[in-house]
């Protein structure tokens, strides 16, 4: 069983950036997480994980759709 929690740490793992491009994405609220402990650490729920990941799929292909390719970018 997959853990419910995540580090920031494994969330720049997940998505093939580094720790501090996660931290700001949290920090600046793009990203949705819970300080825990005394120390207040940050986690990523992987379910929070997983629905900003199908959002940016759907700005991406948003994106696409505003911006056909042309015959230029083709090559």
């Amino acid at each position: 069983m997959e853990p419910r929690f995540l580090l920031l740490s494994e969330v720049a793992a997940e998505l093939n950036v580094s720790d501090s491009q996660v931290y700001h994405m949290v920090r600046s609220g793009e990203l949705p997480a819970i300080k825990i402990g005394g120390r207040g650490q940050w986690r990523v729920e992987r379910s929070k994980l997983e629905e900003y990941i199908a959002g940016r799929y759907a700005e991406t292909a948003d994106w696409v759709r505003q911006n056909p390719l042309t015959e230029r970018d083709a090559d």
